[in-house]
Formats: C-alpha cells, structure tokens, sequence
C-alpha cells in the first residue's frame, strides 16, 4: 500500500521497503512506479531502504498540480528525502533524470549520488542526419510528437512498443496496466504537459552537481539518433570527474524494466561507493 506525502495541497504517492542506506526510485513521464518493479526488491535484497515514488501526475499521484517542468519534479523528490531523513542516491529515468540532476545541484547535503537512466537532462536539438539515417529514431519522434500534439493513446503505445526492443515477461499485463492508467481522465494532459517541458532546467543545473553521477544509456534507446554521444555529452557537462558513462547493448528507453539484471550489476557497485557512509 502506498503512502502519500502532502505538497502545496497535492499528493505524492511512494512505498518504502527495506532497511539501511536511502535508495529513491523515481520513473519516467507517463509510468509508474510499478516499471521499478525489478529493481526496487533487489535493491531491498543488496541492503537498501527504498522508496519508490510516483512522479506528480502519474501512478497514484495526484493530479491538477501547476507545473511539471524537471524543476518541479526535483522539489518533489526533494520533499521525499527529507521526509524519510536522507541523504539518498536518486535513480530517475527519462524526465526524472533531469530532476535528479537538479536535485542534486540545489540540494547536495541531500543527495550523494545520481542514477541517471536514459535521462533527458541536456536542451535537446533534432539532428536531421540522424532523422534520415536512424529509422528508430524518426519513428520514436513521430510517435512522441502525435502524443505531445494529440494527447493520442494509440500513438503512445506506439512508441513504447519502439522503447522497448525486446519485452519483460510481464509485458502484456504491463501494456494493459499502463492503457488503463493513461486513459484516467487528466493523466493524458499530464504526460502532454511533461512532453512539452524542456531540459533546459537541468542541463544548466549539471556544472553544480557536486556528487558522483552514473549515467545508463541504451544502445537502441529511440529518443537520440546516438544514446552513447548523448551519455558522453551529459558526462562532459558535469564537473570533471564525476560523470561516468554506461551504454547497455540491446536496451531501449526502460533498461530498469528491460534488462534490470545489467542495470543492476552498474546500479549496486555505485551505490556501495556512494553511500558508504550514509
């Protein structure tokens, strides 16, 4: 059963497992905190409290909040680790990459260290070389931009059928989960609203990360015509040395959700260092 952390007149939704060091999961636009589903009861099982937070707007979250910039998103995870008495490693995927960025930035007595899994964290430019050449590329932007446009279901699953190059076991009940969610009057607006909001709020946040950062990319992530220039670009813009870069072959947009062995064979070293003294 969830817990619920009031903000402004507005819920956060979360679930707390296990004992030790503060590990916050946070997903990405139109998820839940189920795509942790994986992750979440190794990360109990290596050790770890962990909560598992569903981002404004999504997942048993409220909605009607007034903004949904990575900006808010990092308040919000930030209200998270101060309720639970952190410090904490933040693991954001997509969106919640970017917010964690900033959470780190603003408030590093809180956070240690960065997860950051396919993040959008940088102003994102559309290289049209790579529209042409990369087809996953095109189609996923296509896909994303009817969603964005047309609030449209049919395009979103579209897209996630792309971000997904091969499927969790649990995938037809997952997909099914996720429709019914999605179509909840107001979720759609919500995913609009994250779609349309842009990383320019963390990329300008990245040179005042003072905590280590892990950046996870997928080599057939279709959101970038190149994952792995897209890591490196991330890593670049970090204080020297803090940024490392890992590029899991055959993963999509979701390597939580679709390769967590491998996520978590980078995830759990990481941690150890970064929270070792937590």
């Amino acid at each position: 059963m969830p817990e619920y952390l009031n903000i402004d007149g507005n819920t956060i939704a979360y679930d707390v497992a296990g004992e030790g060091p503060l590990v916050v999961l946070a997903h990405g636009m139109g998820d839940s905190r189920h795509s942790y589903r994986f992750i979440a009861p190794a990360l109990v099982a290596a050790g770890y409290r962990v909560a598992n937070v569903d981002i404004r707007g999504c997942g048993e979250s409220s909605l009607e909040w007034t903004g949904y910039s990575r900006t808010d998103i990092a308040g919000d995870l930030l209200a998270v680790v101060r309720h639970l008495g952190g410090p904490a490693v933040i693991i954001g995927q997509s969106i919640s990459g970017g917010a964690a960025t900033i959470a780190a930035a603003v408030a590093p007595e809180l956070i240690t260290g960065v997860i950051e899994l396919a993040p959008f964290t940088r102003k994102q430019s559309i290289p049209l070389g790579g529209l042409f050449r990369v087809k996953r590329y095109r189609v996923g932007s296509t896909q994303l931009s009817m969603t964005m446009a047309l609030g449209s279901l049919s395009a979103w699953k579209k897209y996630l059928d792309l971000a997904y190059p091969s499927k969790p076991a649990d995938w037809h009940d997952e997909l099914g989960r996720i429709e019914a969610k999605m179509s909840e009057p107001g979720r759609m607006k919500a995913l609009q609203a994250m779609c349309k909001s842009a990383p320019t709020d963390a990329g300008a946040q990245l040179p005042n990360v003072a905590c280590p950062v892990l950046i996870i990319e997928g080599s057939l992530d279709p959101d970038w015509a190149d994952p792995r220039a897209e890591g490196e670009k991330i890593v670049a813009d970090l204080p020297a040395g803090l940024g490392e870069l890992a590029v899991i072959e055959g993963a999509g947009h979701y390597p939580h959700a679709q390769t967590p062995d491998e996520v978590l064979a980078l995830a759990l070293p990481f941690l150890a260092r970064t929270l070792a003294n937590a």
